[in-house]
């Protein structure tokens, strides 16, 4: 996957909005104004992608166990985040689910008003 279509991908679904809160080099994605994807883009550059993903405390534990390139969200909770490392042995179809997930938990987790504005756009 390169950057275009991760970007794409994740501005693909609904209600999200792009920001740089932290710097001029970390990509965050947002629904709800919550984040669900994050990524810096100078790693992009250097040819080590990697996006910080929201994933239940479970099945982070599980993809970490299953995937070299699913490691503990870097300078994020390592309990609730993991840091995928982009085009190692994470396929794209499996990436894309990985940014599904995050999504849908943060979805999840706003209000059941703001779930209902975002549903009906």
């Amino acid at each position: 996957m390169d950057i275009q279509q991760y970007f794409e991908y994740c501005l693909s679904k609904k209600a999200v909005t792009e920001h740089f809160p932290f710097d001029e080099d970390t990509l965050v994605f947002k629904v709800g104004g919550k984040i669900f994807a994050l990524s810096s883009l100078s790693n992009w550059e250097k040819g080590t992608p990697a996006v910080n993903l929201k994933c239940d405390p479970d099945l982070a534990e599980e993809l970490r166990a299953e995937f070299n390139d699913v490691l503990p969200g870097f300078h994020m909770s390592k309990k609730h985040w993991n840091t995928v490392r982009i085009n190692g042995d994470v396929s794209n179809k499996k990436l894309c689910g990985m940014i599904d997930h995050s999504y849908d938990l943060v979805f999840k987790s706003l209000t059941k008003k703001l779930q209902n504005e975002i549903s009906e756009l």
